[in-house]
């Protein structure tokens, strides 16, 4: 029932368990999303504790994912703020929770950002911070998020998307010595 507005606010049991919290996204900075956590209520004790409780965000980065530009504009793009989303714990680096972030879409479907991102090819996997290398969980959400970005690879999608023949021949002329002295030619 406690709210927690700092990543050091929250106890290790919780991250070491890999607790999953709920929140709501308010904006990106940087590579992180800023995600007010909202405690489980309980009515007459909540009403209580909310005017004790302070303000503040805590900051979220997609574990296992290296963002590209495109990813933080995908990003954007796709979560509105206000949104509720789940964050669950799977590292803590001082003031950045490492997690996987799950959004729900529709009624019983939810979708993890992290795999998406990847399957999107908007990111490049990364090691799971947090997790030690050697458990079980970092293996299997480690594979999870190859797969996706394989899927990515295997269908040329964003950061894999190669330049067609045409595409390179262009560009190959565009950036010619020749031609770049016979534009200045003509233009003289």
């Amino acid at each position: 029932t406690t709210k927690f507005t700092s990543a050091l606010d929250i106890p290790v049991e919780f991250v070491k368990k890999n607790v999953k919290l709920r929140g709501k996204f308010h904006q990106i900075t940087g590579s992180s999303l800023a995600v007010e956590h909202i405690p489980i209520s309980i009515p007459f004790i909540t009403s209580i504790q909310r005017k004790w409780q302070s303000k503040g965000l805590l900051l979220v980065r997609l574990a296992g994912v290296e963002l590209a530009p495109s990813g933080v504009a995908w990003l954007q793009q796709e979560l509105k703020p206000k949104q509720m989303v789940w964050f669950q714990l799977l590292g803590r680096e001082d003031l950045v929770l490492e997690c996987l972030v799950l959004v729900n879409k529709g009624r019983f479907l939810s979708v993890c950002l992290n795999e998406e991102i990847l399957r999107q090819g908007l990111g490049r996997t990364a090691r799971i911070e947090g997790l030690h290398h050697e458990s079980r969980l970092y293996w299997k959400l480690h594979k999870r998020l190859l797969r996706a970005e394989l899927k990515a690879l295997r269908k040329h999608k964003g950061i894999w998307k190669e330049e067609s023949s045409s595409e390179r021949i262009g560009d190959g002329l565009s950036n010619s010595q020749f031609l770049q002295r016979l534009k200045q030619f003509v233009s003289w």
